[in-house]
């Protein structure tokens, strides 16, 4: 199978990549900032706010898997237009070239964050949303792209999955993200910074078990399906800190700023569906796979 991978050069992207790779399919990476990691892909320079670069760069391919995103949610706090145009239109412009294109199915990235406003504490995929309680302009623009997803499998029959990511981290993860800020901070010797009380948490998953299952979503148990791929426990951001104080050695002060507006404060989400359907779980806890991403980064 000939795959597109939009954001394909990025964190989540590139070890999506590689699982595609290792089993043997063809693979287009579109991406505009970063050039892929591999030199065995197809690279288009493509920015998906771009339809017919879009249209073109996924010509010949079979399916389309959509990670292309402002992701940061600083950043997206702070441009929120932009990121509007990027997460919306972007997820527009390749639902519309794979209908243009025939192409089997769109595979989109979508986040736990969708369940900020839901009203119950645990949640599945089908726990409704709570618009006012979407309380970010990022997860607002991953809720307004699930929606189109399911309007273009309704109205023109474009086939379609839905991955909502729980919190990834791992090698190649972007220096703005909260785990390699403390990395940073922890091995040259600064405090780490926590927003809030710590009490906020994720369930942190490490990014080769969530890349795999982007493999497993592709026959026809993940058709017009949406798979939570979350961690196996709760992480407070209190235990990242004190995990990594704990694993990098060293004096490592913890210190408390007031908490972020509209921060994620984390919901239970169940991965019942991608286990039952897709035989997909969570392997690497979070000590072991904090011990590999904190070996990589002192290799860089």
């Amino acid at each position: 199978m000939r795959c597109a991978v939009t954001g394909g050069a990025g964190f989540i992207g590139s070890h999506v990549v590689d699982v595609l790779k290792e089993a043997g399919h063809d693979v287009v990476v579109i991406d505009h900032r970063v050039r892929p990691h591999r030199s065995d892909v197809t690279y288009k320079d493509v920015d998906v706010v771009e339809f017919s670069a879009v249209l073109n760069a996924c010509a010949g391919c079979d399916t389309v898997f959509h990670l292309a995103a402002v992701s940061n949610v600083n950043y997206a706090f702070e441009q929120p237009a932009y990121t509007v145009r990027l997460n919306v239109d972007g997820t527009a412009n390749v639902l519309e070239a794979a209908r243009h294109l025939k192409m089997k199915r769109v595979i989109f990235a979508s986040t736990v964050w969708v369940y900020t406003g839901a009203r119950e504490d645990r949640c599945d995929e089908d726990s409704p949303f709570y618009m006012p309680g979407a309380g970010h302009v990022y997860t607002s623009t991953k809720i307004a792209s699930e929606l189109l997803c399911h309007d273009y499998a309704k109205l023109y029959g474009q086939e379609f999955t839905i991955l909502r990511y729980g919190i990834p981290y791992g090698p190649r993860m972007r220096d703005e993200l909260l785990i390699p800020i403390f990395l940073k901070k922890a091995l040259s010797g600064q405090p780490l910074t926590i927003s809030g009380d710590g009490a906020q948490y994720r369930n942190f998953i490490y990014v080769e078990d969530l890349a795999r299952a982007h493999l497993l979503c592709l026959g026809e148990k993940g058709k017009n399906e949406t798979f939570n791929l979350e961690g196996a426990r709760r992480i407070s951001v209190k235990e990242v800190a004190e995990t990594i104080q704990r694993l990098a050695g060293g004096d490592v002060k913890i210190i408390y700023t007031p908490a972020r507006p509209g921060d994620y404060a984390g919901k239970e989400v169940s991965n019942a569906r991608a286990e039952r359907l897709l035989g997909w779980k969570p392997t690497v806890d979070f000590e072991e796979g904090m011990r590999r991403t904190l070996a990589w980064y002192r290799s860089r």
